[in-house]
């Protein structure tokens, strides 16, 4: 349940919509559809596996090859780089929440001074609207929530009340965290299953809006010629990492807490569709009422109805809630209650990756101590994100700390396990668990699919690399500096710990031994660890057996005595 809660959550409601409708609706659901079948289902799967089995956290697990233990500390780089925004979300979801309570809601309607610029999100008539003007929640989302300015005016100061807003979002972090990342799974039951139904009402409510059909249309019908562009697929690939938190850490803490012998195959195929499903209902959701806007204000093309970018969610679903005749200031309640619920669930999983890495190098500290510790450095540097500027800067860390780092990573992730640890050793390590192999698709994707698709999109995307915008504005050169040194930190660890690892090993041992397992892997109860040893030396004995019958028949097929 708490892989459903960190699964789908803002990477869904938010992230899907606004990376989608940047890629072109259709041109980017096919990609995302595939990539999720044959690169997320496999780490994820593989993920959970590795979890249970060895009961470690993101890196303790690497002692399966301690060689690429840098793989677990790039992760919580990119994960504190992550969490520090998703919670500047959360304080977006609260600022919401609370202007919910008014009388009338204050997206709903134009205020005086934008009279000219603006139409009510509220109306519901068939008059079409000046192109030029924008929607009344398109503009208290820039003007009002954020006061937007350019990237090149600085980044002002931060908004005390987007700050007070934070600052409570990390407050319940602390206050599941503190108990432990164990205790946090007894959340995770309210935290999976309450947004599904504020959820199905947003989506009856935008599919009944007139013109929404026709955004619809615009997120199924493929474009076939922006298909094939390399920056789609990678956008498919983030996006499916981020919905389903693959190679953040989490799905490997969570289920290193799982039983033994649990049937993770199901979790995986249960979680996975639970994903997918609800990135189609957000999606669905969002681009009815992007459909809508395109009806009213006389466009033609979906594309260009509002400005893409991360506040996309803050804009449509606000859209949706002022239409609604009854009562919207209670749908709008729930609605960022749920936002705020399901920013919950992300943000516990993120920070409880970074908490376990700090208590697996300092047992001795108290939970409530680690979780103080983080918490406070996540609110300080969240500071930043409340600013004029601070979409300017989620836009780049999200680029830079959240989705090319984690595709370095993930990338060898896979070879790490499918090629130097090897595959038929995972296998067994699987089948001593949950007492059978996984099937040949999972092998197949484990072994050549999943990583020959990673590394292709992340080689073309490099070739075809150009400048971020946000905005339509082009980021300063610091910005990119910032950026670059961000990527290089979370990039870099892997290298680091090849050689930090080389130069702990004694005197004597063979460089390609830091690949090797190490003494410690395996189960951590003893009794286990002692049946699987046994099992691994039968399983090596029928291997030499078979191989010695194969080499035999070959023997006598080309006549050798």
């Amino acid at each position: 349940m708490s892989c459903v809660a960190f699964s789908v959550g803002l990477g869904n409601i938010w992230r899907f919509p606004y990376t989608a409708y940047e890629n072109g609706g259709g041109a980017f659901l096919v990609p995302y559809i595939i990539v999720l079948f044959i690169i997320g289902k496999p780490i994820y799967y593989m993920e959970m596996i590795l979890g249970q089995f060895s009961s470690r956290s993101c890196i303790q697990v690497w002692s399966i090859s301690p060689a690429f233990r840098g793989i677990g500390y790039g992760v919580t780089v990119s994960v504190f780089s992550v969490v520090t925004y998703y919670c500047s979300l959360m304080a977006l979801a609260i600022f919401y929440l609370l202007a919910s309570f008014q009388s009338v809601l204050p997206w709903a309607f134009c205020w005086e001074e934008w009279k000219n610029i603006c139409f009510d999100s509220s109306s519901v008539n068939n008059e079409v609207i000046n192109l030029n003007k924008s929607s009344s929640a398109d503009l208290y989302f820039r003007k009002v929530v954020l006061n937007e300015a350019g990237i090149h005016e600085g980044l002002g100061d931060p908004s005390w009340r987007l700050v007070l807003a934070l600052f409570v979002s990390w407050l319940f972090i602390f206050i599941v965290l503190s108990k432990g990342v164990k205790s946090s799974g007894k959340a995770a039951y309210f935290l999976a299953l309450f947004p599904y139904a504020i959820m199905i009402a947003l989506l009856i409510r935008a599919v009944t809006l007139e013109g929404a059909g026709d955004g619809i249309i615009f997120l199924f019908k493929p474009t076939w010629e922006k298909i094939f562009h390399p920056s789609v697929w990678y956008a498919a690939v983030t996006q499916s990492f981020f919905s389903l938190g693959v190679c953040f850490g989490a799905v490997i803490m969570y289920s290193s807490y799982n039983r033994f012998d649990h049937n993770v195959l199901r979790d995986c195929t249960l979680v996975t569709t639970m994903d997918l499903a609800t990135s189609l209902i957000a999606g669905t959701t969002i681009f009815g009422i992007l459909g809508n806007l395109a009806h009213e204000t006389g466009r033609n093309d979906i594309s260009t109805v509002v400005r893409a970018g991360t506040g996309l969610a803050f804009i449509s679903y606000p859209e949706a809630l002022a239409k609604f005749t009854v009562v919207p200031q209670l749908f709008a309640v729930l609605f960022f209650l749920m936002l705020f619920v399901l920013g919950i669930g992300t943000t516990v999983a993120f920070t409880a990756v970074i908490s376990s890495v700090i208590k697996d190098r300092f047992p001795s500290f108290q939970d409530w101590k680690v979780a103080g510790g983080v918490s406070c450095a996540g609110f300080l540097i969240g500071i930043v994100y409340c600013t004029r500027g601070g979409q300017y800067i989620l836009n780049l860390v999200d680029y830079f700390g959240g989705t090319f780092i984690i595709v370095f990573l993930a990338s060898f992730e896979v070879i790490a396990i499918s090629w130097i640890y090897g595959i038929d050793n995972f296998l067994d390590d699987t089948e001593f668990m949950v007492g059978s192999r996984p099937s040949i698709y999972w092998r197949f994707c484990w072994c050549f699919l999943t990583p020959l698709t990673l590394f292709s999109i992340l080689i073309y995307f490099l070739i075809d690399l150009s400048p971020i915008k946000y905005n339509g504005e082009y980021y300063p050169t610091s910005a990119y500096v910032s950026g670059w040194i961000l990527l290089g930190l979370g990039v870099i660890q892997l290298p680091i710990w090849m050689i930090v690892n080389k130069l702990k090993q004694s005197e004597g041992k063979s460089c390609l031994d830091i690949f090797k397992p190490s003494s410690d892997w395996g189960p951590k109860d003893p009794v286990k660890y002692k049946e699987w040893k046994e099992f691994k030396d039968s399983k090596r004995m029928a291997r030499m057996n078979l191989n010695k019958k194969r080499s035999r028949i070959i023997a006598l097929l080309i006549g050798e005595d």
